[in-house]
Parts: structure tokens; sequence; C-alpha cells
């Protein structure tokens, strides 16, 4: 019988306050196989509580790792999971919706790893939805530094979902791994090149994706006039209208950046090629190893490492203090963030801090 001292305890309105706190918290209970109450969920936001895309994500890794799951209802402000073993299998998770699967995958990954053995998802939602990573990011910038850890899938995408129907298919597989290894990503080097992808589907014709990738261009060679930079233009075989684009800059040292924008109503094919060329120049510019979204998405692979990882990053995120302060909640890896100024005569100078993380645990 497991006694409410042996319950991790989160409190979910906390920093960022939002899902992120809930992915990271069910990832490590599971990772840990210890059981966590978190309560507050999403407090601060106008629609508080569970909604679908959360509640498909925690009942996804509770079926992962047979456990048991209390109070996982849509408007839920509270649920405590007790997880068992991570079995291998294949699962599937529908939001329902155009909801995130990247936000599926970021808490699913890890603990498919650490399973008895092969494990399948079939992710069902979206795929290039806004207030999270497009999928072209998870496959063209987290998959590769993942792997610096020691942490392999592979993705495959049957058909893309696009805001607000979704629909979209993405099968993932993995096979475990004993442990994962420390990474130091301190030297972010010189661009080397930069590549991307810029899309339309079902109403949209193929000169908005040209244009999207145009103004790109054109924006990024106004700082980087000698960087080679190569664009697939894609009209997508799909009948729901959407547009977008993603920027990739590859680095001599193995770094990549990368910045993007989805297109919406009312909004031109240039502004968002000029926001994805932007975001990827202010991801460079900062003088980080990590853009914006890989920041937050490292946490759980540091503490889950076994040994000192060191990380250089653009000004932390409120996604990445959610991450640590939830990896110091629950694990026993001790995060350093140290930041040195590179010009300490600018008073407004928001310097790249450097994150370090120590493990002294492993992982079962």
């Amino acid at each position: 019988m497991t006694t409410s001292e042996e319950i991790l305890q989160i409190d979910g309105s906390i920093y960022e306050g939002g899902g992120q706190i809930l992915r990271n918290a069910i990832a490590f209970s599971c990772l840990l196989r210890r059981p966590v109450r978190v309560w507050n969920i999403r407090a601060g936001r106008s629609n508080a509580g569970l909604r679908s895309q959360h509640m498909t994500g925690i009942k996804l890794i509770s079926a992962m790792s047979n456990g048991r799951l209390d109070g996982a209802t849509i408007g839920s402000t509270e649920i405590t999971f007790y997880p068992a073993t991570v079995k291998a299998g294949r699962y599937e998770a529908d939001t329902q919706t155009a909801g995130s699967v990247c936000l599926l995958m970021q808490a699913a990954v890890p603990c498919m790893v650490f399973g008895n053995g092969s494990i399948e998802l079939r992710l069902l939602g979206g795929t290039n939805a806004e207030m999270a990573p497009q999928i072209d990011y998870q496959l063209l910038v987290f998959k590769p530094i993942a792997a610096k850890f020691g942490l392999y899938f592979d993705c495959d995408i049957e058909r893309r979902g696009y805001y607000p129907k979704g629909g979209g298919e993405v099968y993932v597989r993995s096979e475990p791994v004993k442990y994962l290894k420390p990474v130091t990503l301190t030297d972010v080097g010189h661009v080397t090149s930069i590549y991307g992808r810029s899309f339309v589907s079902g109403q949209l014709p193929p000169k908005v994706a040209r244009l999207m990738a145009d103004t790109a261009k054109a924006t990024l060679k106004q700082k980087m006039n000698n960087i080679p930079i190569k664009m697939d233009v894609v009209k997508e075989p799909n009948p729901n209208t959407a547009s977008g684009i993603i920027l990739v800059a590859e680095t001599t040292t193995g770094c990549l950046l990368a910045g993007s924008g989805l297109g919406k109503r009312g909004r031109s094919a240039e502004d968002v090629g000029y926001q994805a060329a932007s975001s990827l120049l202010d991801n460079i510019f900062h003088g980080g190893c990590v853009d914006d979204y890989l920041q937050d998405q490292l946490i759980i692979l540091m503490a889950l490492a076994k040994g000192k990882s060191s990380i250089r990053c653009g000004p932390l995120t409120l996604h990445t203090e959610t991450a640590i302060h939830v990896a110091k909640q629950l694990t026993q890896a001790k995060f350093d963030v140290a930041s040195k100024c590179l010009f300490p005569h600018l008073s407004f100078c928001k310097s790249p801090p450097q994150i370090t993380q120590d493990v002294t645990y492993h992982c079962p």
C-alpha cells in the first residue's frame, strides 16, 4: 500500500503553470516508478484543469507503464499516477483535435527507450500546430541531438494534420537502452549551412510556399550572405488548407538551431517567412548551442543521463525554468545555471547561460 508520504508531490500552478509541468512530472514518475500527485493543474489558465491534449498524453504514459491514473477527466485540477514497468508493445494516442503529437512525443519518447522491449506508438492529432514544435522540428533538430545522449527513435509521418481539424498520423518506434550518455554542448562553432522546408496544402497554391521561402532567404542573406541556403518547397497532398515553414542552421560543431512560422487567415506569406528567418537569426546570434524549443526538451534527457551534462543556451525560457524545477523536485539530478556576460558595459546585457547537470542516480 502506497502512503501519502511516498507519493511525489508537484504544484501544477508554478512557473509556466501549464501542460509542461504535467508532462514532465508524469514522465519522471513513469521512469522512476514512483507515484506522483499533481494538483492546481493549469490553475492560472482561463480554462483551468485538464484539456483533451493533456489527458491524452498522460493516459498514453499510463498505458505504456501499465499504471493507474486517478482523476484524469476533462477539467480536473488534480491527478495521481501510480506507474509500473514500461512494457513492450504497440500503443495509440488520439488527441481527437489538432492537439500537437509533438507534445505527446516529448513525454512518451524518454519513457519508450527505458521499456523492456520494442515499442511502437501510433499518434493522431496535429503535426504542425501553434504553441508547439512542428513535427519537422522533432525530426530535423530534436532527433539528432537526442542521439548524442544515446536516445534513438524512428518516426514516420503517415499523414499530416493541421489546425483546426487535426487528423495527422505519426508512427514512432524505439528499442530499449540501458542508460543515456552525458552530453556537452558548449561550443556553438560557426554556421556552415541553412536548410529548411516551406509547405502549403489544401486550397493554397504552391506560390505561397515559394513566397515564404524567398522572403526567409532574403531576410537571412541580409545577415549571413555567405552561408548556403537550401529550401524544399512543397505542395502537400492534404485536403486541409495550411501553410508553414521551418529553417535549420547547422554549425561546425554539430549544433542545430531552428526558426519556424505557421500561416493563418489574414497573415501574408511574406510575414510568415520573415518570422521564421528572424526567429532563426535570434537563435543564432544569442550565442547558445541550442534554440528556444530545444533547451527545455533536453532537461529531462540531462536528468536521466548517467554523468554530467553541460549545455550553453540562449536566455532561459519559462518552459526551461519549469523543466528544471520539476527535475529537481522529482530526481536526484542537480542543476546549475551559470551566466557569463560577454558585454558587461551594457546594462541590458542578457548573456547566454550555461546549464550544468550532475546526476547521481540510475534510472530503473
